[in-house]
């Protein structure tokens, strides 16, 4: 791995070598120098963009560039005499200069150099540069388009001084359960971070470091072919504004809730330097209910119901760093490592009561479980981009490696009494230690080729290795004595997806199209170390089963008019099993609710079809989206009463002899038929809404054994965003937004039962204040009603099982943030005496 790591920049720098010696290998000895200055001071103009192109006739290409010096110099030289140039002049403030210019005729035969002094160049002011500024319009939070959705996540003030998970509960066509986890019209996406995989979770992420999300609810091949559910891309802010910029923040709140974070960016000469990092805390006791009836021959044998509260604290620290090189106007080299560190406690107590027959209490259980865990996340990034001379043609390639490293130690303490409060059975004790690591490798080449007007070509490789080692011993401590219990669990794998794709879109007439075709081999080797069992799967084994590794994407679109646009897609996707469906590890932190993976599963295969439609008009866009998905082999969820010969296997690590294990098993299929309609509508200038409604009909086809689990039905969920902002005289409520953000899932049926019904409300307000609104102060209660909760109801040959539990809990919190920057920062004191060396890239 040292060895690829060291070989890619070396490949990258002898290349560019290579292409240095070509370009002065040709007699290019002109020089052109000149001087940018403001006609009011008098003064140079520092950090102009200075660009020098081949003039139309010689492909027009870029012939040299650079930012003009603190003074407004600037000098380009090894330039062909004979050609003729446009010179190209930008600057912030300041209207574009074009003209062209050339050497003047040789005098003799010399071949020496030839210079040109093209003299000082005024700019002229840009008309809008006033001292006051009006804004008559802002871009919308929610940009959207057929293929993809983009989250402006600045404007989600409900989010500030939270997680990604606050900022993916504001996001239409999103739902965040309790745990956490996302999914997109009931499937699961998969998330990215600027375009790769990442090892963090959403709640590792902080909301203040992101700049945008991105939301493609149907991927074309050129997206990992696991996307079943979607893909969401999260880019992380990375200012590359010329000098010294930053965003500082600092909040609070309740519950224990305590956040800081500092970006700073710094771009001078070839280089773009950006640091950040981020600390947050949060806390909170959350409630869970459950109220179970175990039936025998079909009739209620006896009754359960138990009740837990979990005082949970969670804080992590990241840090991230990085660095663009820019080599030239055509190549970067960029450098980033991020890292993370979590430490987060749980104290969980439940009483649990136990019921006969005829609902008397027979007896009482109380349990204690003390939670204590850590880990460490390290993520490091290496890309390289090439522009070639013709405009939309590059390639990226980039190599991502994570690796991070988890402890985590429970203690549970079970005890039992009979309604007169004597001991009904011995206490039992159980100390749960586990470790893991995880190493990721990922690297990626992209290349793309427009062809004309209308034509592109995209093509690309991708490697995927990751290797994971889990140790996890569960004791029963009984009179000091520790007797290691079955469950206990060694267990190691590797996963592998090699992959390449390539997609061509043109247009035919009025209708244009992208077809694409991807080709993925996956590998996955489980193993329990302590049992030399392996376990796993192979896509493809062999060419017979050569279609499941091949995923092919249609997009056909048509611009009905300037304003109106209909697309029509399909894609073949897989979802394959993740480490918690597949580890045969039993989870017993829940006595009554077991859970444990199936090694056995396969991967799904997803097939959908898209017809979206988009309207846009003054004020506002619609967009309508009609799908149908068909999944074979699908994963689901199963739940049964646990055997005689399970029970006895844990009897020791106190679980009740009428446990429910929750596993997964493959369904056989899965339909979904949905639409899905988003609104954005603006009323003036001050006020907007975002109402989103998703409406599904589900049909499960599953068996186990001889019981069919088969159901079907319809679910719904809706989502309003609205922001308002006040524009007024006084400067106390000048400038005051407010936001206000609702959600609603229905009732959802799954193979056993369904769904609970969940909702909840956010709301926000931000005050911007200080010049050009640099600084603000943002106040948000999450969870107003205090009701986002997870509940679900089993209805089985076995048991009924109504219950609910929460995860997080309502609060409230303020934040202050900063924006500062000093366009004329200069680290490198010394100027450069060659132009080329201040060459920076076309950005």
């Amino acid at each position: 791995m040292k060895k690829l790591l060291l070989l890619i920049p070396c490949l990258f720098f002898v290349w560019q070598a290579f292409t240095q010696a070509v370009t002065h290998s040709e007699k290019s000895t002109g020089r052109l120098y000149g001087k940018v200055i403001d006609p009011k001071t008098g003064k140079g103009v520092d950090a102009a963009s200075i660009r020098l192109y081949f003039a139309a006739g010689t492909g027009d290409s870029l012939a040299g560039g650079m930012l003009s010096r603190q003074n407004g110099d600037f000098s380009i030289d090894q330039l062909p005499v004979k050609a003729s140039y446009k010179l190209q002049i930008t600057a912030i403030g300041y209207k574009e200069v074009n003209q062209t210019v050339s050497f003047p005729p040789a005098k003799g035969k010399g071949e020496g150099p030839v210079e040109t002094d093209l003299g000082n160049i005024k700019l002229e002011a840009e008309s809008q540069m006033l001292n006051t500024v009006t804004v008559v319009g802002t871009k919308p939070a929610l940009q959207m388009g057929v293929d993809r959705k983009i989250f402006d996540v600045e404007k989600s003030l409900t989010a500030t001084g939270g997680t990604a998970i606050d900022v993916m509960k504001n996001i239409p066509s999103i739902s965040v359960d309790v745990d956490g986890n996302v999914a997109l019209r009931n499937r699961a996406p998969q998330i990215f971070v600027d375009g790769r995989p990442t090892i963090l979770t959403l709640e590792q992420i902080p909301a203040d470091n992101i700049e945008r999300v991105e939301l493609i609810t149907n991927p074309s091949a050129q997206f990992d072919a696991s996307s079943t559910g979607g893909v969401i891309n999260i880019i992380l802010k990375k200012n590359r504004k010329l000098g010294l910029n930053g965003l500082a923040s600092v909040g609070a709140g309740t519950p224990g809730i305590l956040n800081g974070s500092l970006n700073l960016n710094l771009r001078q000469n070839k280089f773009n330097f950006f640091v950040s990092g981020n600390y947050n805390r949060n806390g909170g006791i959350a409630k869970g209910e459950t109220y179970r009836t175990n039936k025998e021959n079909g009739e209620p044998g006896n009754y359960f119901n138990q009740f837990s509260r979990a005082d949970r604290t969670r804080a992590f620290a990241s840090a991230r760093f990085g660095v663009d090189y820019f080599l030239d106007n055509r190549n970067t080299l960029t450098f980033s490592h991020n890292f993370t560190d979590g430490r987060f406690s749980t104290d969980e107590k439940q009483d649990q009561v136990y019921l006969t027959a005829a609902k008397l209490t027979d007896h009482l259980g109380y349990r204690t479980s003390d939670n204590n865990a850590d880990f460490q996340r390290n993520q490091s990034q290496f890309l390289f981009k090439h522009k070639f001379a013709k405009p939309g043609k590059e390639l990226n390639a980039d190599v991502n490696y994570a690796w991070s490293k988890n402890n985590d130690f429970t203690r549970i303490l079970n005890t039992y009494q009979n309604p007169d409060g004597s001991p009904f059975a011995p206490d039992n004790l159980v100390h749960n230690i586990g470790n893991s690591k995880n190493d990721q490798v990922t690297i990626q080449v992209d290349y793309t080729d427009p062809r004309g007007e209308n034509a592109k070509l995209e093509t690309g490789l991708r490697t995927y290795i990751n290797n994971y080692s889990s140790v996890f011993d569960a004791l029963s401590i009984n009179n000091g004595n520790s007797i290691k219990l079955p469950l206990s669990n060694n267990y190691k794998y590797q996963e592998m997806i090699n992959a390449a794709y390539i997609t061509y879109t043109d247009k035919i007439g009025s209708i244009g199209y992208q077809l694409g075709l991807r080709a993925e081999y996956s590998k996955f080797d489980g193993n329990l170390v302590d049992s030399a069992f392996k376990f796993g799967y192979q896509y493809p084994k062999d060419f017979g089963n050569l279609f499941n590794a091949l995923f092919p994407s249609i997009f056909l679109n048509k611009k009905l008019s300037d304003d109106d646009e209909l697309q029509l897609n399909y894609t073949r996707r897989i979802r394959r099993p993740n480490f918690w469906q597949m580890n045969p590890f039993v989870d017993i932190n829940d006595p009554l609710n077991l859970r444990q993976g199936n090694p056995s599963l396969t991967p799904e295969f997803t097939n959908s079809f898209e017809l979206n439609y988009n309207k846009t008009y003054t004020g506002g866009n619609f967009l309508g989206v009609l799908y149908y998905r068909l999944s074979t082999d699908e994963i689901t969820q199963y739940s049964d009463t646990i055997t005689t010969a399970q029970f006895e296997q844990l009897n020791n690590a106190a679980v009740d002899p009428n446990a429910i294990l929750n596993t997964f098993i493959n369904a056989s299929s899965e339909h979904n038929w949905g639409a899905e309609f988003t609104l954005q509508q603006k009323f003036g200038s001050n006020f907007d809404i975002t109402p989103t409604v998703n409406m599904q009909y589900t049909k499960v086809n599953a068996k186990v054994d001889e019981t069919d689990l088969s159901n079907e039905g319809f679910n719904w969920e809706a989502k309003l965003t609205t922001n308002y902002k006040i524009s007024s005289p006084s400067p106390v409520w000048n400038k005051l937004g407010f936001q206000v953000v609702g959600e609603y899932e229905s009732p959802e049926v799954i193979p056993q039962g369904k769904r609970k019904e969940r909702y909840s409300i956010d709301v926000a307000l931000r005050k911007d204040f200080l010049k050009d609104n640099k600084a603000s102060v943002t106040v948000a209660v999450n969870d107003v009603l205090n009701s986002h909760r997870f509940g679900a109801i089993y209805d089985t040959e076995n048991f009924y099982q109504d219950f609910f539990r929460r995860r997080n809990v309502r609060s409230a919190r303020i934040t202050f943030t900063w924006k500062f920057g000093k366009s004329d920062f200069n680290l490198f004191k010394k100027e450069r005496g060659n132009g080329g060396e201040d060459m920076m890239r076309d950005s």
